[in-house]
């Protein structure tokens, strides 16, 4: 039942909006959170390896809440006794992993409980598929909020979750405002990366 769920939700999680290309290093990282996730709530250990694969895939740095090896950790001990998951999860470990993005982390910070924290305006090229990502460790509830430079709300990402995607299309050169805001009872760490 968890394979399905895993690929139900792969298919769910990688559908792009129109003017996006491949799937880029920050939505990997948000599908590798998604499938982490439920690999860890229906404890399911090759779903979190393939989490951890797809992590390792996307060749971020290793100061987000969420690495691969640690993901991998998890796999092994949700895997203790079936010799042919472990094999797999020591064959994601073995694989050589990309280089880390330049550039990618654009902020590691540290959000009070109920808290939000606003950015000063980014700006985004227009024609261009823009994304931004940002991750807490599992348990927390971040809430991503993208304004336009007149307040107008271009993306939201408020589900109960401790990671929010936001991808859009802005129609010329402009400043973006984004907001981050931690609806969870506990402070949180929180790393936010753009393209």
């Amino acid at each position: 039942m968890a394979l399905v769920k895993c690929i139900a939700a792969l298919f769910a999680l990688t559908a792009l909006p129109a003017g996006a290309e491949a799937a880029g290093p920050l939505k990997l990282a948000e599908i590798s959170a998604r499938l982490y996730d439920l690999g860890r709530e229906d404890r399911d250990a090759l779903v979190v390896a393939t989490a951890a694969k797809l992590r390792k895939e996307a060749g971020l740095s290793a100061d987000l809440p969420l690495d691969w090896q640690a993901m991998l950790a998890e796999a092994e001990t949700l895997a203790a006794g079936d010799a042919a998951l472990l094999e797999l999860i020591g064959d994601i470990r073995a694989e050589t992993a990309k280089g880390v993005i330049s550039g990618a982390i654009q902020h590691l910070s540290v959000l009070a409980a109920g808290a939000s924290d606003t950015r000063p305006a980014m700006e985004f090229r227009g024609g261009e598929y823009a994304e931004v990502y940002v991750e807490a460790p599992p348990g927390v509830d971040l809430n991503l909020t993208v304004l336009d430079a007149g307040g107008h709300v271009v993306c939201t990402d408020a589900d109960k979750s401790h990671i929010a995607y936001c991808g859009w299309t802005p129609a010329t050169d402009g400043e973006f405002i984004l907001v981050i805001e931690n609806a969870g009872a506990l402070p949180a760490d929180y790393a936010l990366l753009t393209n």
